[in-house]
């Protein structure tokens, strides 16, 4: 089995699981660190040609992360291109299970049910939920919107997302308009913008700030088992 990977989070879960499949992944796929897989551009930008080239009989990729027209150029070509949609929890667990047992041909990974474990046994939320914005970018500034899985997480953990119901899933909202929007709190990730002490809770002078790593916020795949024991405590 060939696999190519347009997904940080599915190139970890395959490479978790059966790193050999993996012969192509993207500019962007960090995790792990010493994966020797060719690289084929970013998640946004994927060179088509040079996937077509290594002859994968599986790509995985995400609906939210990758381009229509990138996927419809590689089914064009006769290459098998399996998209996943990951808006919550629950959806991940099902979606790698989907990628790496129905799609590799892998048998379903230890720590798949490890995580899903993991999130089971916290505890339920006390009291109302907390109000928080969740900026992913500056320069302009951006939040987390509507239907996201770093929202799913985040009210899981007894937090809730001031712009949960907003029309956009990632809107552009002033700074201005950020501060008075009657969070308790700002949750600053370090990707995709790589929000410091330095850099970023000075914009919001009367809100604590929760500086977490990003990649327990908004990856799936096997960085969710420790997500589940280090975000409740980042996040208190």
């Amino acid at each position: 089995m060939r696999v190519v990977s347009l997904v940080p989070s599915l190139t970890e879960a395959v490479a978790a699981t059966a790193p050999g499949l993996l012969v192509g992944v993207t500019d962007w796929c960090t995790h792990p660190a010493d994966l020797a897989a060719a690289r084929i551009g970013g998640t946004k930008n994927p060179d088509t040609a040079a996937i077509a080239a290594l002859a994968p009989d599986l790509v995985i990729a995400n609906e939210e992360e990758n381009r229509a027209a990138d996927l419809a150029a590689l089914r064009e070509g006769g290459l098998d291109v399996l998209v996943t949609e990951i808006r919550t929890l629950d959806q991940a667990l099902a979606e790698l299970d989907r990628v790496l047992v129905a799609g590799c041909g892998l048998a379903r990974p230890a720590w798949l049910d490890a995580a899903g474990a993991a999130w089971a046994a916290l505890p339920a939320p006390s009291g109302p939920p907390r109000p928080v914005i969740v900026p992913i970018w500056r320069r302009p500034w951006m939040v987390l919107g509507r239907d996201t899985f770093a929202g799913d997480l985040l009210a899981r953990l007894g937090l809730r997302n001031v712009y949960a119901d907003h029309a956009e899933r990632y809107p552009r909202i002033p700074l201005d308009e950020l501060n008075a929007a009657g969070a308790e709190r700002v949750v600053l990730p370090d990707e995709p913008y790589r929000f410091t002490a330095d850099d970023g809770p000075e914009a919001f002078p009367g809100l604590p700030a929760a500086l977490v790593d990003g990649r327990l916020l908004t990856w799936y795949g096997p960085s969710l088992a420790e997500a589940a024991r280090e975000l409740p405590s980042a996040l208190r």
